[in-house]
């Protein structure tokens, strides 16, 4: 059997409709045979029309993998996202082609490349309000950047997942929020009654007029898209460069960073594991516990502060009001005179 059949067979009817793989998936795979089809018929001097599934074997597979490493320079995280891109096709094989299940044993059984794994780099809840408070309210996507900050926070969720919030995931009666994430499986989550009004003001007055495409989508930028995940890195980004040193955001992941956070807020205040993994959408326990590895000693005071500020109303927040009178003002002049 000719390997472009299979792999065919296995973007347009194993990923999708069998096994139902996000979009997201199916590109990952795709851009991992783009590498590997080209280096297995370098690796037997044919053509990758010539490819035929007699030709996957374990040699060839660890002799991509290396050269991952060795002349593309990949880390060994990327070459194990590479190879479990194969192993899902030798999937395939297994269950379409019992013939061939001694091959696809065969790869199954290849084992990943250990990695050295890097310290979680969260922020402290001063650092958290630091932020908060670098946000230029008065400029008039300012309203949308603070209440983008809170939500990410609040919620744990990631940059990819705030990018595709809907409206109508977000309840403000019930103050919950409903988040797609991963493998396509919904979760939802409460969130704080502050957070629940700057969605809830955002909607209603400042949020932006999107383009007929993206009218369904939550956050809106500037060209009237919907946001996307490398914008939201870039938001948050502008605003940790703005509030913390240079050398403090050399150990943070930007929108990373705020997720991490709420996970360890949760665990500080004696929150289980196994509601930080269903806040933030975690598969399994087991990524969920290395937060329980980390130092959580900081100032009590400046949690318990923190605490009561993200709980609070946000009729409390003097920001907000300052933001707020300053739309209601009638006279402009007499505004800017009081400056």
């Amino acid at each position: 059997m000719k390997l472009s059949t299979c792999l065919n067979q296995f973007f347009v009817q194993y990923l999708p409709r069998i096994k139902g793989s996000s979009e997201k998936t199916i590109h990952s795979y795709r851009d991992a045979y783009r590498l590997f089809l080209p280096f297995a018929a370098d690796y037997h001097h044919i053509k990758i029309a010539s490819l035929r599934l007699e030709h996957l074997s374990v040699e060839l597979i660890i002799a991509f993998l290396n050269h991952l490493e060795d002349k593309r320079k990949n880390t060994a995280c990327t070459r194990n996202l590479r190879l479990v891109a194969i192993k899902s096709l030798a999937k395939m094989i297994r269950f379409k082609y019992p013939q061939h299940r001694q091959l696809a044993q065969q790869i199954s059984n290849i084992p990943q490349k250990r990695m050295q794994k890097k310290l979680i780099g969260y922020l402290y809840p001063e650092e958290i309000m630091d932020v908060f408070n670098v946000v230029d309210l008065k400029k008039s996507e300012g309203l949308r950047d603070y209440c983008l900050l809170h939500l990410l926070f609040d919620s744990g969720a990631r940059a990819t997942e705030i990018a595709t919030l809907n409206i109508d995931y977000f309840d403000a009666h019930n103050q919950t929020l409903a988040i797609l994430g991963k493998g396509n499986r919904f979760r939802q989550i409460k969130l704080w009654p502050k957070t629940c009004e700057l969605v809830t003001l955002y909607i209603q007055k400042y949020r932006g007029t999107p383009k007929p495409l993206y009218r369904h989508r939550l956050f809106i930028n500037q060209r009237g898209q919907a946001f996307t995940r490398s914008g939201i890195h870039r938001l948050c980004r502008k605003y940790l460069q703005r509030a913390l040193p240079q050398k403090r955001l050399k150990s943070l992941h930007a929108a990373h960073s705020f997720r991490h956070a709420r996970a360890v807020n949760m665990l500080s205040c004696g929150d289980s594991v196994t509601d930080i993994k269903i806040r933030l959408g975690h598969k399994n326990i087991q990524s969920t516990m290395v937060y329980l590895h980390m130092d959580l000693t900081h100032k009590r005071s400046v949690q318990k502060k923190f605490i009561q500020y993200a709980q609070s109303a946000l009729k409390h927040d003097p920001k907000l009001d300052e933001l707020i009178d300053w739309d209601h003002k009638e006279d402009i002049l007499e505004w800017l005179d009081n400056l």
